[in-house]
């Protein structure tokens, strides 16, 4: 029974570590240009996000040399601010853009950028395990149409469902 249970959460935990098999990481990845302050642009609905705006993630470096995460987004709905903190560490080089991030425990998730503004890292494209797990990311506030066009077409193309895409709502 106990090496059943074993078997069955090990399943789980690597179904979460995955990546849709038409994503793959960007390479050349430097996590110093990545850290600080991100708005959520747009992203595919998910009950840990439902109902928030002005939604920001914070990534700075840990002292274990895994990464912070702050994630904060308002609910007019209880008319409060969220905040989730988690961890984050690289999968396999700490130059391809893997990690897996946790908020709960030992429990990790895939966080995936399968493309990035490498110039500036003005905006990222990030994937989840699987193609229910989409966001665009940018230092500012919104992004230009051109940036917009290409995060549709590249998710659309890799099979993520860009028709429910909500636009996050910034200030």
């Amino acid at each position: 029974m106990r090496v059943t249970l074993l078997m069955i959460c090990a399943a789980l935990l690597s179904g979460c570590m995955g990546m849709p098999e038409s994503v793959k990481p960007v390479s050349g990845f430097e996590l110093n240009n990545y850290l600080g302050k991100w708005y959520e642009v747009a992203r595919l609905d998910h009950s840990f996000e439902r109902g928030l705006s002005q939604v920001t993630a914070e990534y700075s470096m840990r002292e274990d040399g895994g990464v912070s995460v702050i994630n904060r987004g308002y609910s007019e709905a209880d008319n409060e601010w969220k905040e989730a903190e988690g961890k984050a560490y690289f999968v396999n080089s700490p130059t391809d853009g893997y990690l897996k991030v946790s908020f709960f425990g030992p429990f990790y998730g895939s966080y995936v950028v399968f493309e990035l503004d490498r110039k500036n890292y003005s905006y990222a494209f990030v994937s989840g395990p699987n193609t229910d797990y989409l966001w665009l990311l940018s230092r500012t506030p919104s992004v230009e149409p051109a940036v917009m066009e290409k995060f549709i077409q590249m998710s659309s193309e890799r099979g993520f469902d860009t028709k429910q895409l909500i636009y996050v709502q910034q200030k």
